[in-house]
């Protein structure tokens, strides 16, 4: 059986413009199995996942389960009495935040007033500038999540202990192993256990890792395609995003225009739909594997004075 991660290697899949559109994110530390839909299927205080996967997706928030990475063939404990950790996070351009804290109960997350969270951290949550390194492992969900994320969680474990954790589903099982990073919501695939360690320790000097960026969830794929190609053409690996970033579609797709540099730049994306594959391992039906294609970007004008914030 050919897995979904090999087949898009040896197809080309491309990375960049490929990360899901998300905003605001909730996670819950959940030690024990996910199943196959974690909210739904973990075993979790009765009714709690489907509530809460009600409100978030009223309200535009990914929610997330969470677990410390274990070793190769080892076996995550699980402590009844332990207190789960919970972390909210907003990746907005301008003002990305992460906030946490321990709960005594997974219900305390019904507390929550969800609609809330796209503006300001809950009462009683500690703000923190630590980065949340979140690898996909979740293997009922796509077997190349597992087989291709656990040793690259375990790898990222050994050089960011506190900062590491496995996380459920982010989307793109194709591009195994995927890392999210929060709170600004950068979503890297195709690491390995030696990349997942450079991919970190770039961000960690307020950088970005161009080769394997799949793009920041805050912007549409295309906007995300066009970024990227921006970057790459001025060498610019910067955390920090270009500005004044807008987007407008024309007759054969997008043209994006952002400040970077001292100069403003517009890059033309268009999407190709290349002939439909299956997209994860338990697919029951070929998707199409979307491609967005930059243009070479070019110098439209000099940004107002009021625009190179």
């Amino acid at each position: 059986m050919t897995r979904c991660s090999d087949a898009a290697r040896a197809r080309g899949d491309q990375l960049a413009g490929t990360a899901t559109r998300m905003p605001t994110w909730l996670i819950l530390e959940h030690a024990g199995s996910w199943g196959q839909d974690a909210w739904r299927d973990a075993r979790l205080p009765d009714g709690l996942g489907s509530e809460i996967i009600r409100r978030c997706e009223a309200a535009n928030v990914r929610p997330l389960l969470a677990r410390r990475p274990v070793p190769p063939g080892g076996h995550q404990p699980v402590d009844a009495e332990h207190r789960p950790r919970a972390w909210i996070a907003r990746s907005s351009v301008t003002a990305a935040w992460l906030a946490t804290t321990v709960l005594d109960d997974p219900r305390d997350l019904l507390d929550l007033e969800v609609s809330t969270l796209a503006t300001t951290a809950p009462r009683g949550w500690e703000l923190t500038d630590e980065p949340f390194f979140g690898v996909c492992t979740h293997g009922r969900h796509d077997a190349c999540c597992a087989i291709r994320g656990r040793p690259v969680a375990a790898a990222l474990a050994a050089a960011e202990p506190d900062a590491t954790w496995e996380v459920s589903h982010i989307g793109g099982d194709r591009f195994a192993a995927n890392l999210l990073v929060l709170p600004e919501g950068l979503y890297y695939g195709g690491l390995d256990p030696a990349t997942v360690v450079t991919v970190a320790a770039t961000h960690r000097r307020h950088g970005v890792d161009l080769e394997h960026l799949r793009g920041r969830s805050t912007w549409s794929m295309p906007v995300q395609a066009a970024l990227i190609a921006l970057r790459r053409h001025l060498g610019d690996i910067a955390l920090t995003e270009p500005s004044n970033v807008r987007a407008e579609r024309t007759e054969h797709g997008w043209e994006i225009t952002a400040n970077s540099g001292g100069q403003r730049w517009a890059i033309d994306v268009t999407r190709q739909a290349p002939p439909a594959v299956p997209l994860t391992c338990s697919a029951r039906a070929p998707g199409i594997p979307w491609r967005h294609t930059a243009s070479e970007p070019r110098v439209v004008s000099r940004p107002r004075r009021d625009e190179r914030a």
